[in-house]
């Protein structure tokens, strides 16, 4: 767990500046209109859709946009159809990469994420060729001065698998993903306050790469996650204390 939190913490911190630019509002209505699609427009029969929401909302994505992408996804209003694909690939040092996809064009989407990976000492490889090396887990990650003790005893009743503290300090919890759901409505009544939460892949073992090298592996994930179709990043890549305290100054 703690090799993953290092790109997890990453990410958080990242989110946190790229909601505020308003970059998030194209890859939330991808994730709204496919989570209506699944599994319908009534958010309180749709958890899936439910958390889209809730993650539009917190970055100000206007009500109307919220609801034509809802209405997108069940069909009442036309528009491209959006598809979900996992792409996976290695990094600069042999790293495993999974990047999660929503996107309206295929043809678009694929041509521009392997250029990402080719451009950056990386090759886009077949599906399987790292997906074994990840378990699926529900990720929340919580603000400071939360409590320990109520976190335990809240995750524990509600289908949480570990607790940890990472790299930034900050208390986190993972779970089954088929628990995320009813662990983030406990957590709500429990008035525990998450900063960041999702259901990503974690790296069963990690891997470690000198400076030079993880840096540039590094460049290659925020390329990735930079790009408005993909939805998630993940990899093996344990990054050096060093290295670490580098990203944690700038």
């Amino acid at each position: 767990m703690a090799g993953h939190s290092h790109w997890a913490g990453i990410k958080h911190k990242k989110a946190l500046i790229d909601n505020k630019r308003g970059k998030a509002w194209s890859r939330l209505s991808k994730a709204i209109i496919v989570a209506a699609k699944m599994g319908g427009g009534d958010a309180d029969a749709n958890i899936r859709l439910r958390k889209a929401i809730d993650d539009a909302k917190a970055v100000s994505m206007p009500k109307e946009n919220i609801e034509r992408a809802i209405k997108r996804g069940t069909g009442e209003i036309e528009g491209g159809d959006v598809e979900e694909i996992v792409y996976e690939g290695y990094g600069p040092g042999g790293v495993a990469i999974m990047c999660e996809i929503m996107t309206d064009n295929r043809n678009r989407t694929a041509p521009e994420i392997r250029l990402l990976f080719s451009k950056h000492n990386g090759n886009l490889g077949s599906t399987g060729c790292v997906s074994y090396l990840f378990d699926r887990k529900g990720l929340f990650v919580f603000a400071d001065g939360t409590d320990e003790e109520r976190l335990m005893e809240v995750a524990m009743e509600h289908g949480g698998d570990d607790i940890a503290t990472n790299e930034q300090g900050k208390l986190q919890v993972t779970c089954p993903p088929d628990s995320f759901a009813a662990l983030a409505e406990a957590l709500t009544v429990a008035g525990l306050v998450v900063e960041f939460n999702e259901v990503t892949r974690i790296a069963q073992t990690e891997v470690e790469l000198d400076p030079e090298t993880a840096r540039g592996a590094l460049k290659l994930l925020e390329m990735l996650d930079d790009h408005d179709d993909v939805q998630n990043v993940s990899t093996n890549l344990r990054l050096s204390d060093e290295l670490m305290e580098e990203l944690n100054r700038g």
